[in-house]
């Protein structure tokens, strides 16, 4: 297996970045379709819209359905034809992202991403999460590349609630220990190539910077207010996690988070928060030592994530086999732990996982 590293084209970041977006993006084309969320269209519309002004191009925007469907998809690429789009630009969270990702795959374009939210690190990986039209997951599209400008506004990020920020958060801590799990195994990055040292670099440094800043950043965000330690944390969420997790790839966090999906009681728990709580069980199943269990527990309690069951909201333990078994299913980052994991060695793991939670609070 070939090393591999793979990134966007372009990076920015910074406060009013938008107002700079013609600048960034010009090179790419000059007839530009924004797919939008609700708040993304409202939160970045007039920052565009001044940074275009006066320029030789043409920008349209359409608020999209809400989900990456496979419907959404085909309106878009309609859209896209008719008024001969040469750029597919996303503004918004994951949905849109991937929304946009897919039509700009589809129709060989170029793809633009402005994050309005950093609660995961979609915005620089090469890969969509695509559902069906009743919302039902239908497949992982991964593309031939990564996006090729990510312009995040930091502005408009720190302006997005709090548990945004912090999901993002608990979705950055599985990198580094998810990408050293996989290169202990020898197992392939999301981007189907060995690991490199550059990658491995940048997802410790992606957990050093959360530690450091993580929690200096969340409250300078609950005052709505831009600080180093908040741009910190943004770039961690979004560039070292997004780019660490494609070239490090995933293991149990992850598993454990697509294995709470089935259960109704963790449907308004954030992705984020699901794989933070799902890292404190990595560790267990690696029986990591009590020091780095606890360091990783104290950064969880500090900015708020969850380190209990209860906290992700399963408060009956007889339902987290559910879980395990759909966390193990056949295809599942899960196997990329050494020697393996049963949903019975799991199911253990979580329980063991809750009880550690439940001291370090308290409970």
């Amino acid at each position: 297996m070939l090393a591999l590293m793979r990134a966007p084209s372009k990076y920015v970041q910074g406060p009013d970045a938008l107002l700079e977006l013609y600048d960034h993006v010009k090179d790419l084309g000059t007839s530009i379709l924004f797919i939008c969320s609700k708040s993304g269209y409202k939160a970045a519309r007039p920052k565009i819209e001044k940074s275009f002004a006066g320029k030789n191009a043409s920008i349209k925007f359409e608020i999209f359905g809400g989900i990456s469907s496979v419907g959404e998809i085909a309106k878009m690429q309609k859209i896209a034809k008719e008024n001969k789009v040469g750029v597919i630009c996303a503004i918004g969270g994951g949905s849109a992202i991937d929304t946009a990702k897919a039509t700009a795959y589809y129709e060989g374009l170029p793809v633009v991403i402005i994050p309005t939210v950093c609660a995961t690190d979609a915005p620089c990986t090469g890969l969509s999460v695509i559902y069906n039209d009743d919302g039902s997951f239908a497949k992982y599209i991964f593309y031939p590349k990564n996006p090729d400008a990510v312009i995040v506004d930091s502005s408009i990020i720190v302006k997005a609630p709090v548990r945004f920020l912090v999901s993002g958060m608990g979705d950055a801590l599985g990198t580094y220990f998810e990408a050293r799990m996989c290169q202990k195994t020898n197992s392939p990055s999301l981007e189907n190539g060995g690991i490199t040292k550059s990658a491995m670099a940048l997802c410790k440094l992606c957990y050093n910077t959360l530690l450091e800043d993580g929690f200096k950043a969340k409250k300078s965000a609950e005052l709505g207010i831009l600080t180093p330690a908040v741009e910190a944390i943004i770039e961690a969420n979004t560039y070292l996690s997004g780019v660490g997790a494609d070239n490090g790839g995933l293991a149990t966090s992850h598993s454990v988070y697509n294995g709470f999906t089935a259960l109704e009681e963790c449907e308004k728990t954030m992705h984020g928060e699901l794989v933070a709580f799902g890292t404190v069980v990595q560790l267990v199943l690696e029986d990591a030592p009590m020091e780095e269990i606890e360091e990783v527990m104290d950064f969880c309690v500090s900015v708020g994530l969850p380190v209990t069951l209860k906290e992700v909201g399963v408060t009956d333990p007889s339902r987290v086999m559910i879980a395990a078994e759909k966390a193990c299913a056949s295809g599942e980052s899960i196997h990329n732990m050494l020697g393996d994991v049963t949903p019975e060695q799991l199911y253990a793991a979580i329980l063991a996982a809750d009880a550690l939670g439940k001291d370090y609070i308290g409970e």
